[in-house]
C-alpha cells in the first residue's frame, strides 16, 4: 500500500480525497468488516474465511483487519489484459485509462429503425463488432441480455457473441458456476490452452455482492472459480446512495470499500496473486423517480474517490463513464457522458465500463457508443497536456512574422498543423451553407451513419476453428440438458 498518490508526474489530473480522508474511510471499512461483519451464503467462502482467522457471530462473519491487509499486499498492482489474438493491448496499471461498453441491457435502440426493442443475441455480436471498429473502445461487454435464447443460456450466448464480434479484451458476466465452466472451456480453446489463457488473459469476469453486506452463493462461487483458475476478476458492490448504501457519499464509499475488500480477501485466500480489479458503483438512487441514475454527478464523484482509494492500495481500479439517463441520444446524453468521461480521465481510473448506455442502463445505443467514442478522443487530447519545447515555442517563427500578418502560410504551420491541432471525426465544423447542402444532419444522425458504416465495412478476424468446434459442442450439450 502506498503512502501518497504520485500524481505530480501526470498531466491534468484531480484528487477527490486527501490522504487523511482515505485513511478515515479505510479505517471505517475495517471496522465494518470486523465489528459489523458480512452475511456469507456460500459455504466454501465461509470455510475459507473461518480457517484464515475470521470468526462467526450469529449470522455474521467478522473479518479481522490483518486478513484484509494481507490480501491487499498479496494482490498484483497490474493486470496485463490481452486481446484474443494474444496481443497485450490493455495493461491495467497506474496512469492508464481504458474504455469499453456496458453489459446486460434489456433493450436496444435498433440502429436501422430507431425503435426501442428487446435485445437479441445478434445485437450482442453486432455491438461487439461496432466496438471493435471504434478506436477509443478498448474492451467490450455484452450490452444486452438476449431475449431470443433460453433463459438459462443468456450469459453463455453473450460471451459467444462478444468473442465472435470482436478481438478486443472482454468483460463478461455469468449466471452460475456451470456458466463459468462452459465459458472457461471455450476461452481455453480460443487461447490455445489453460496455461496460455492464464498467461495472456483476454477475459475478465464481473460479479458482485448484494449491498449491504450480503454475499450470495452464486456470486461468491464465480469469484472463487476465477481465483482457482488464476484469471482476472472484479467484484464491485453497488452501494448506491439512498439504496444499497447510505444516502451520503462518504458512507457509501466506506460500505462499498468494505464489501469490495471482502471479495479481495476471498480471492487471495484461494490463490495469492489472483488478478483483482478493485472498485464499486456509487450511483444515486433518485428520490423522485426511484431509478439508479447513471448520469448523476454522484457516480462521477464516487469514481474519483474510490480511484483515490484504489491507488492508495496500489490496485488497478474499475470505473464507469459515458452513460446517460436520457432516453435518446441528445444534449443531455452528451452532457452526462462528457462529464463522466472527463472525470475518468482526470482521476486515471483504469478500466471504465458502461460507455453507450442510455435510459439509466436499461437500453444500449450504437449511436451513443459512437458519440462517446468522439468525446473520449476529445478528452484524451486534453489529457495529453501541453508540450513545451523548442519546436512548440516557435521562437524563430514568431521572430520572422510580419506584425498583423498571421501564421497561416508559415512553414512552421505547414510542417506541424497535422499534429498540433485536434481534428474531429464526428463533431461538425462546416460552414452553415455547406452544412445545409450536406442535409442539415445533427450529431445523432451522423453517429447513426458512422455506426452503420463500421458494421458494413469493418472486418473482424474469425475465431479459430477449434474454438468454433468447442462452442458447437457446448451449445449441443446445453440443448440436450434442456430437453
Amino acid at each position: 500500500m502506498t503512502e501518497q498518490i504520485p500524481i505530480e508526474t501526470l498531466h491534468p489530473t484531480i484528487r477527490m480525497l486527501s490522504d487523511e480522508q482515505i485513511q478515515e474511510i479505510h479505517n471505517t471499512s475495517l471496522d465494518i468488516l470486523s465489528r459489523t461483519g458480512i452475511v456469507m451464503k456460500n459455504e466454501a467462502g465461509r470455510q475459507l474465511l473461518l480457517e484464515a482467522g475470521a470468526w462467526e457471530s450469529g449470522e455474521r462473519i467478522k473479518i479481522p483487519p490483518l486478513l484484509v491487509m494481507d490480501a491487499i499486499a498479496s494482490a498484483p498492482s497490474r493486470i496485463p489484459m490481452h486481446n484474443r489474438l494474444g496481443e497485450l493491448t490493455m495493461p491495467l496499471e497506474a496512469g492508464k485509462v481504458f474504455f469499453g461498453s456496458g453489459s446486460d441491457c434489456i433493450f436496444t435502440m435498433d440502429v436501422e429503425t430507431g425503435q426501442r426493442r428487446k435485445a437479441t443475441a445478434e445485437d450482442v455480436q453486432r455491438i461487439a463488432h461496432l466496438c471493435d471498429g471504434l478506436e477509443q473502445m478498448d474492451f467490450v461487454m455484452s450490452m444486452g441480455n438476449p431475449s431470443d435464447v433460453p433463459a438459462m443460456d443468456v450469459f453463455l450466448h453473450e460471451f459467444i457473441g462478444m468473442i465472435r464480434g470482436s478481438v478486443k479484451p472482454n468483460v463478461y458476466t455469468a449466471n452460475d458456476r456451470a456458466d463459468m465452466e462452459d465459458i472457461y472451456r471455450i476461452a481455453c480453446a480460443v487461447a490455445g490452452g489453460e496455461d496460455e489463457l492464464r498467461e495472456k488473459p483476454f477475459l475478465l469476469h464481473y460479479a458482485e455482492p448484494i449491498s449491504p453486506l450480503l454475499y450470495n452463493d452464486e456470486s461468491v462461487d464465480k469469484l472463487l472459480f476465477c481465483a482457482e483458475k488464476g484469471l482476472p476478476v472484479t467484484y464491485p458492490p453497488s452501494p448506491n446512495t439512498g439504496g444499497g448504501g447510505p444516502i451520503t457519499l462518504a458512507g457509501a464509499l466506506a460500505l462499498g470499500n468494505a464489501e469490495c475488500l471482502a471479495g479481495l480477501v476471498l480471492s487471495q485466500l484461494v490463490r495469492p496473486g489472483t488478478p483483482f480489479l478493485y472498485g464499486m458503483n456509487t450511483a444515486a438512487l433518485d428520490m423522485k423517480s426511484a431509478i439508479v441514475s447513471y448520469g448523476a454527478p454522484e457516480w462521477a464523484m464516487g469514481m474519483l474517490a474510490w480511484t483515490d482509494i484504489g491507488r492508495w492500495y496500489d490496485l488497478p481500479v474499475w470505473g464507469a463513464a459515458g452513460a446517460t439517463d436520457s432516453k435518446v441520444v441528445d444534449a443531455q446524453a452528451g452532457l452526462e457522458a462528457a462529464i463522466s468521461i472527463m472525470a475518468a480521465f482526470l482521476t486515471r481510473c483504469n478500466l471504465v465500463h458502461d460507455v453507450g448506455y442510455i435510459e439509466y442502463g436499461t437500453t444500449s445505443s450504437m449511436e451513443m457508443l459512437v458519440v462517446a467514442d468522439e468525446i473520449i478522443r476529445d478528452v484524451r487530447y486534453v489529457m495529453g497536456g501541453v508540450e513545451v519545447s523548442q519546436r512548440t515555442l516557435a521562437r524563430e517563427t514568431i521572430h520572422r512574422a510580419k506584425p498583423g500578418g498571421g501564421f497561416l502560410a508559415d512553414d512552421h504551420t505547414l510542417d506541424n498543423w497535422r499534429w498540433a491541432q485536434w481534428r474531429p471525426e464526428l463533431i461538425d465544423r462546416m460552414r452553415y451553407d455547406r452544412w445545409v447542402q450536406k442535409g442539415r444532419q445533427d450529431m445523432t444522425t451522423r453517429a447513426n451513419e458512422r455506426a452503420r458504416q463500421i458494421l458494413a465495412e469493418h472486418e473482424v478476424p474469425p475465431l479459430p476453428e477449434a474454438a468454433e468446434e468447442v462452442i458447437a459442442e457446448v451449445l449441443k450439450e446445453r440443448e440436450a440438458k434442456e430437453r
